[in-house]
């Protein structure tokens, strides 16, 4: 987004909040500036940050920072789309960015909010039920559903699947039936590896981690991994790193990393994982403090090197400002700057917060977000292609 852009954005919302609009229920943000260090031109241009919301209020949001002004914008999507009766929808739960569209997956309004990358002006949307998470190739985006309703029963026998989509139209084209809630994916080698929860099913979790072969979008085998698993991710190397959540008391959270060419466990790390990003050979790993369940895993910030499958780090913040993080919900990193960014969904009903830190580990700046900050995703040239 450009200066003059927001130049403009700016005086509209000036506008707005001084004269009676026709959706009182809105709550519009005036944006806020943050006064920090402007690194020198590169191609991150900034960063949308999506808000999840809590389940039901129909709250999540959109937040866009401009690295080249050092303007953050709070629900920058009503602004862009004033016509849009609902805005974004009820719990964001995945963003990114291909070619020159951006997709929200809204998990509880059953649809991928489908925008301009550089506007974010709604486009169109693709009706998804209950979906969670969104990767890309070669012109079709690949989204897991847990296809069901939202309800906890450990009889559920209602399968997910990935649905196949055509960027071009924004249609469904297909369907691949896996496991029960499929959460994470990421492709790979011509495979595409799910990581299936089976969150609705408590305490008979799933436990198994679905490969699809992505020319004939049929599954392949199935992994048994661990239970109620959540993110995927696959490095360079040819590993498949899976988190485990466990299940909140007795079985603790571990993460996984699975050798999808020798198709063998190769590590079983005791970390942690509330959320992940993959930079270079670092894998920065977040958890919030889950310890009123009885498993003993405070609040952590670590980073595990891929190549030799280790914790190197037990907490990338330097300066003691972890103290001032209440709930530690997603991490992100600059792919060029390699300042890191945590945020913190606080009590998880009101606004949460943001923290940039240099890749020492010390804290730049802190801005307030929407309810539950939990998606980043960069903008610029080809970063996200």
């Amino acid at each position: 987004m450009t200066a003059l852009r927001y130049t403009l954005l700016y005086i509209a919302v000036f506008a707005a909040a001084l004269f009676t609009s026709c959706r009182n229920d809105d709550i519009i943000f005036i944006p806020e500036e943050v006064p920090v260090w402007r690194p020198e031109l590169n191609s991150v241009s900034g960063f949308y940050l999506l808000n999840e919301g809590n389940m039901g209020s129909n709250k999540s949001t959109l937040d866009y920072y401009d690295c080249s002004t050092g303007i953050y914008t709070r629900n920058i999507y009503g602004n862009a789309n004033p016509d849009v009766p609902k805005e974004m929808g009820d719990v964001g739960n995945d963003i990114a960015i291909y070619g020159s569209r951006m997709y929200a997956v809204i998990n509880c309004s059953n649809k991928v909010e489908v925008m301009d990358a550089a506007t974010a002006r709604r486009m169109g949307q693709i009706d998804i039920p209950n979906c969670r998470f969104i990767r890309f190739w070669e012109g079709y985006a690949y989204v897991t559903s847990y296809a069901g309703p939202v309800v906890i029963d450990p009889e559920y026998r209602q399968k997910g699947f990935v649905a196949k989509v055509d960027t071009a139209t924004m249609q469904v084209v297909d369907r691949c039936i896996v496991g029960f809630q499929p959460d994470g994916l990421d492709i790979a080698d011509g495979k595409i590896y799910v990581a299936n929860s089976g969150g609705y099913m408590v305490p008979n979790y799933e436990n198994t981690v679905t490969v699809i072969d992505l020319s004939t979008f049929r599954v392949l085998e199935t992994i048994q991994v661990a239970i109620n698993l959540e993110y995927c991710i696959a490095d360079r190397y040819g590993n498949l790193w899976v988190s485990s959540r466990g299940d909140y008391y007795d079985v603790p959270p571990r993460l996984y990393c699975y050798d999808t060419r020798k198709r063998r466990m190769e590590k079983v790390l005791d970390v942690n994982v509330g959320n992940y990003w993959l930079d270079g050979d670092s894998l920065y790993v977040i958890a919030v403090d889950n310890r009123e369940t009885g498993v003993e895993m405070p609040s952590s910030y670590q980073i595990v090197n891929i190549a030799t499958r280790e914790v190197v780090n037990d907490c990338f913040i330097t300066d003691g400002t972890e103290a001032r993080i209440h709930k530690p919900y997603a991490v992100a990193v600059n792919p060029v700057t390699k300042e890191i960014f945590v945020t913190d969904a606080r009590n998880y009903v009101n606004p949460g917060y943001l923290y940039c830190f240099g890749s020492d580990g010390v804290l730049k700046w802190s801005v307030r977000t929407g309810d539950i900050p939990a998606h980043i995703v960069f903008t610029g040239q080809s970063i996200n292609e």
